[in-house]
């Protein structure tokens, strides 16, 4: 079984914050790992700092003009040569945690998750209820886990890929989809992983299109049950706010 680990950085203009980002990958206990970066071209020290870390890790990176994040992640995806797939956002760090759970891999049916940590620059703590916890079919249609928490097994992407017309949440829209194919085990251990940016891109943007279809998606990707809990629940939340 391949063992080792890609993990998937999309970025623009992210020197300072990707610094501190790498060095919490290199200091995994963990050592199977490469890191793939794409980035959009940045003007910024990006570049070098890449360059710098590609002397201390396994480290490939492109850098040219994309359509965005999950273009970047698709491309990503293509360039990884790892058994398993991480994504991390540029201004999240791993935890030592993920050495942890990166140890449990076993099966190259199974998605391995497990907890995020808040990170907030301005010192704020917060909790939400999507950062920790096992995730049922149900869960995921009312809410998306964080995606930094997830190690998939490469076969996930030889299935399914980031839909571009989800400019913000074509990660939940595919973990709709994985979390409802029998095909793929959802194994969960109850370790911090990943320090996640509560102020990063996809925490603080909406996706219009993508709400428009989720109800959708559950259907075509999820149990007729858990699509009728789903919507019973959106329709009694609609009553109330009424």
């Amino acid at each position: 079984m391949n063992r080792t680990i890609s993990i998937i950085i999309a970025t623009y203009n992210v020197g300072e914050d990707l610094r501190e980002c790498l060095a919490s990958v290199e200091v995994q206990s963990y050592k199977d790992i490469e890191v793939v970066v794409v980035d959009g071209g940045s003007q910024d020290d990006t570049v070098a700092v890449l360059k710098e870390y590609a002397l201390r890790l396994k480290l490939q990176y492109v850098s040219e003009p994309d359509k965005g994040i999950y273009d970047a992640l698709n491309k990503g995806v293509r360039m990884a040569t790892g058994g398993w797939l991480h994504f991390l956002g540029a201004d999240d760090r791993l935890l030592p945690g993920f050495s942890e759970l990166a140890a449990r891999l076993q099966r190259p049916d199974t998605v391995y998750y497990g907890i995020t940590e808040e990170f907030h620059k301005d010192g704020r703590t917060t909790k939400t209820g999507l950062l920790t916890g096992k995730f049922s079919a149900y869960r995921m249609a009312k809410g998306c886990i964080n995606h930094q928490a997830i190690l998939y097994p490469a076969a996930v992407f030889q299935k399914y890929q980031y839909d571009l017309k989800y400019r913000v949440y074509a990660d939940y829209a595919l973990n709709i989809r994985v979390w409802g194919d029998r095909q793929f085990r959802k194994d969960y251990y109850p370790v911090p992983v990943v320090s996640y940016n509560m102020s990063g891109f996809s925490a603080n943007n909406p996706d219009e299109v993508f709400l428009k279809d989720k109800p959708a998606i559950i259907r075509e990707s999820m149990s007729w049950f858990t699509w009728w809990r789903y919507k019973s629940k959106e329709f009694k939340k609609k009553i109330k706010g009424a």
